[in-house]
């Protein structure tokens, strides 16, 4: 594996700024597209990749640097590229804002985890797989990262969350109209 340095794009991987323009310091949501923008499972994919080959964050030049520590767990590009496609399917915005039930979710879960570790015994070698402890390392990642996302979706967690959010909002914002006005602002709707 080669000790190459990868610069990526600038792309926020987890904060995200605050959507201007509500009231009293509050974001205001007037849309779902306000709140869909901020959900991004898709976003840990990427981080994902980078952790199989061994790589870390570094804040201060914002980019991806090897990790020497973590050299003799790491997978080649390839691996990480072929592990990580695996999982981006189930960790989708359209994913999250589905409605799943427990039994699919463990059945999905279940299904790429199998096909994870069928192509790791397929590709030994190409993936960089070196020690048995790295298929289990495999496993867990991919275990946690998608249970995980597809959580989110069981029972419309996500939809119904966005849904709250928009209308605890809306609320918030009409009562603060209705105070501005006084006895006028309520003629004003």
């Amino acid at each position: 594996m080669d000790e190459q340095i990868i610069e990526v794009p600038q792309q926020d991987y987890g904060m995200y700024p605050p959507i201007s323009g509500g009231m009293g310091g509050m974001p205001r949501m007037d849309s779902k597209a306000d709140l869909l923008e901020k959900i991004k499972p898709e976003l840990a994919i990427e981080t994902i990749k980078q952790k199989l080959m061994g790589r870390e964050w570094n804040e201060q030049k914002h980019e991806w640097v090897p990790n020497l520590a973590l050299k003799k767990m790491a997978l080649t590009e390839e691996g990480a590229t072929a592990i990580t496609n695996l999982m981006f399917p189930a960790s989708s915005q359209n994913v999250s804002l589905s409605n799943l039930k427990d039994e699919e979710i463990k059945k999905r879960m279940l299904s790429i985890i199998k096909t994870a570790m069928k192509m790791c015994l397929d590709n030994v070698h190409e993936y960089g797989i070196t020690s048995s402890s790295q298929y289990y390392f495999i496993r867990e990642l991919i275990h946690t990262n998608t249970l995980v996302v597809l959580k989110q979706s069981e029972n419309e967690g996500i939809r119904r969350l966005i849904n709250s959010t928009i209308s605890e909002n809306r609320n918030y914002n009409t009562m603060g109209e209705e105070k501005k006005g006084g006895i006028l602002g309520l003629f004003r709707r």
